[in-house]
C-alpha cells in the first residue's frame, strides 16, 4: 500500500483539504497522512467548505511532520512555498512533488468572499488530488 504525506505551514487549511480528498480519491490504495512544519490546528472554514462537498474531515487533528519519522513515505507533496523550502530530509527514495496552492486562511473581506476563496483553492486542490491519483495510484472510479 502506498503512502502519501502532504505538507504545509500548519497543516490548517490546504494539507488538510488535500488529505481529505486524496483519502476518498485513492480508497483503499493509499495510506494519506497531513502534517505542517508548524501545528496550527484544523481551520472550521476548511472543514465547511469540505463538508459542502461531501468529505468530513472534522475529525482530522493538525499534526507536526516530526511526528512521523518511521514512516516510509511512497511520496511528499508539498503544497505551500514554505513546506518546500522548510521541508525535512526524506530518504532518496520517495518522490517529493510541489505544488503552490493560495492560502485561504489569508483571505480578506466579508465572510461569503473568504468562503468564496476557501472554495476556490478547495477546487483547485480537488483537481489536482484527482489528477495526482489517476496518474501515479491508478483509476479512483
Amino acid at each position: 500500500m502506498k503512502k502519501i504525506l502532504v505538507l504545509c505551514t500548519g497543516n490548517s487549511c490546504r494539507s488538510q483539504i488535500a488529505e481529505g480528498y486524496l483519502r476518498y480519491y485513492a480508497k483503499e490504495k493509499a495510506v494519506v497522512y497531513s502534517a505542517g512544519i508548524e501545528t496550527h490546528g484544523v481551520n472550521p472554514k476548511a472543514i465547511a467548505i469540505m463538508k459542502e462537498d461531501g468529505i468530513d474531515i472534522s475529525h482530522h487533528t493538525s499534526n507536526n511532520v516530526n511526528e512521523y519519522p518511521k514512516i516510509n513515505f511512497d511520496w511528499v507533496i508539498t503544497v505551500c512555498d514554505n513546506a518546500k523550502e522548510h521541508c525535512p530530509v526524506f530518504p532518496d527514495a520517495v518522490k517529493k512533488i510541489h505544488h503552490n496552492f493560495p492560502d485561504p486562511a489569508k483571505a480578506t473581506g466579508s465572510e461569503k468572499a473568504v468562503m468564496n476563496e476557501f472554495r476556490k483553492v478547495r477546487d483547485m486542490i480537488k483537481e489536482y488530488c484527482r489528477n495526482f491519483v489517476e496518474k501515479n495510484i491508478g483509476n479512483y472510479k
